[in-house]
């Protein structure tokens, strides 16, 4: 059985392994990989496919499953290429979003009118759910292995659950060997020449400008993304390795070797030789909320009979419900959960299998290349605030970007997004980008203005005037010189009576000329939060076209439907 996931946070790769542990339970071989990894090539080819796929933002699909999806969806497939296929689909997703699970959907309609063979009805994990992912997952694992003539009742069929599974990775230690080198990211070093706060000193919220200098030779477009290789500060390093009883060790160099059959997945490449002070550095996420499985590995490593006890209790289907309630609704850290329960020690040799790995992160490129050569710029908000504990939380990667001081070397890479511009300068485009989300809007308007384009418009929305206002002198300038069309919004500021709160209402205020636009064939760009404000700016686009355009309400939602489907309405948000 191949088991396949893509993902951008981790979750679905977290439920893909607590799958393949349990199928090898039942004793079913299987692989695990990354889709972006497959060779896709191979896939008509396999018996047993079983795929556990995250959605994004407003229904997009992770970024690692771009050429799978390119692949799949090309018109020339013939419709028997996957007739020997038997799959199953498993998808991660909140339905507090419009386009709940939309990836897993797409997904799972394009391997069965490929000819695929369902081997059960697709999954749908909700976040939103008081079980959280598991509480769909469980019963579709169990639907599953029934469909699979598994006989999962079978108790010498299933390994026992006190049985400690064997460690993904092994350590040969390196005597000799005082220090060891660290490991190289993919992409390119880069130095930081400037790291400026762009809210007042203040406002509650740090936002901030970084621009980094290149050397060697980069290329990127607007709409791409730059991926950032985080490292934990210092002091929570050595916190952790004192909790766990690892300081005497922790510079000992050490070769690492993976299990094949379940890899380690390749966020960042790992050396060949390494100290655990280091993976705890640059490689584990040892900040993370944990997951069900953490609980799952660590519940082996107490001699606690009542810390043992509860442990196996939150591991239980039962206990689900004081799992959520003990972990993520207050957002407990690994370092907490380990502090709660004091007898756990953790054999060195597991520290693959407990922590989960520190993952890049994704800022969206705040430049044009044209108007700033060798350089990428980062509009970011650092992560500051307290849990119902009261707890402080710090977000790994931006404090880590927003310590730099100038002159700093890190690496950066680069990845291709999903915005692409008009090739014709005099294409009009509407750029919706409230808070942080004006950094790819910076990007594509900078490019155009330098190209020599005055078509351009931007619609940005923030809490205070004076506060919260990114890059305000940047946008009268060019409003200014009449190379773009700037209007603003504050939701928290002293407004007239009708003047508008959010950017939705700045777009219905402006509806007879978005129209007109829109009659020019204009391509609009949305960028920012994924929670309500996408919707809430296509639901105006519609109203605008009803009202303007003398359509009907169905007419008017097909119009902003078909905007999308002939890539003229890109959207680049997040949750």
């Amino acid at each position: 059985m191949l088991v396949l996931y893509a993902t951008e946070t981790g979750n679905s790769l977290d439920a893909a392994e607590r799958f393949v542990r349990q199928a090898r339970s039942y004793h079913v071989e299987t692989r695990l990989q990354s889709v972006a990894e497959y060779p896709l090539e191979d896939l008509p080819f396999e018996s047993i496919v079983v795929f556990f796929i995250s959605t994004t933002g407003s229904g997009v699909h992770p970024r690692p499953m771009n050429k799978l999806m390119s692949a799949l969806l090309r018109s020339d497939l013939p419709s028997d290429l996957l007739d020997e296929l038997h799959f199953a689909v498993f998808g991660l997703g909140d339905s507090a979003y419009e386009k709940f699970n939309w990836a897993a959907k797409k997904l799972d309609r394009r391997l069965g009118s490929l000819g695929g063979i369902r081997l059960t009805g697709r999954g749908e994990g909700d976040e939103q759910d008081p079980l959280g992912i598991e509480g769909a997952l469980d019963p579709w694992m169990d639907k599953l292995f029934e469909e699979l003539e598994l006989d999962v009742s079978e108790a010498s069929a299933k390994i026992d659950r006190n049985m400690l599974p064997s460690p993904r990775a092994s350590f040969i230690p390196i005597s000799g060997l005082a220090t060891c080198p660290s490991s190289r990211p993919e992409g390119f070093l880069a130095t930081l020449t400037r790291n400026e706060r762009l809210t007042a000193e203040s406002w509650y919220q740090d936002v901030r400008h970084l621009e980094f200098d290149f050397s060697d030779p980069i290329k990127y477009v607007p709409g791409d993304i730059a991926v950032v290789y985080p490292q934990v500060e210092s002091g929570r390093v050595n916190a952790m390795l004192d909790r766990l009883g690892w300081v005497e060790c922790a510079d000992d160099v050490m070769e690492v070797h993976l299990d094949e059959s379940f890899p380690w997945p390749s966020v960042r490449k790992l050396p060949e030789r390494v100290t655990l002070r280091q993976l705890l550095t640059s490689h584990l996420d040892i900040n993370a909320i944990p997951r069900r499985s953490f609980f799952e590995w660590i519940r082996h490593f107490s001699d606690d009979e009542t810390e043992r006890g509860k442990l196996e209790e939150f591991c239980s289907s039962e206990g689900q419900t004081d799992l959520y309630e003990y972990c993520h609704k207050v957002r407990r850290t690994i370092r907490e959960v380990l502090d709660d329960f004091k007898s756990v020690t953790v054999p060195t040799r597991y520290v693959f299998d407990v922590f989960p790995p520190l993952r890049p992160r994704q800022f969206s490129i705040a430049s044009s290349l044209r108007t700033h050569p060798s350089q990428i710029h980062i509009c970011m908000a650092v992560v500051n605030y307290k849990t119902k504990l009261r707890e402080p939380r710090r977000g790994t990667c931006t404090s880590y970007l927003s310590s730099l001081v100038v002159g700093s070397k890190i690496w950066l890479d680069i990845e291709p997004g999903m915005m692409k511009l008009p090739e014709d300068l005099s294409t009009p485009i509407i750029c919706i980008g409230p808070g942080t989300g004006v950094a790819p809007m910076k990007a594509a308007i900078e490019e155009r203005v330098t190209l020599g384009s005055r078509n351009n418009t931007l619609y940005f929305g923030c809490r205070s005037a004076g506060h919260d206002e990114h890059y305000k002198a940047l946008w009268e300038k060019l409003n200014d010189t009449q190379s773009l069309r700037y209007q603003r919004c504050y939701s928290r500021s002293p407004r007239t009576e009708n003047a508008p709160k959010y950017v939705q209402d700045l777009l219905r205020q402006d509806g007879s000329l978005v129209w007109d636009a829109l009659k020019h064939g204009a391509w609009i760009f949305i960028s920012g939060s994924s929670n309500k404000m996408p919707k809430a700016v296509k639901e105006s686009l519609a109203r605008i076209v009803q009202k303007y355009g003398a359509q009907t309400e169905e007419e008017s939602e097909e119009y902003v439907r078909k905007l999308e489907i002939d890539h003229r309405l890109f959207e680049e948000c997040w949750s």
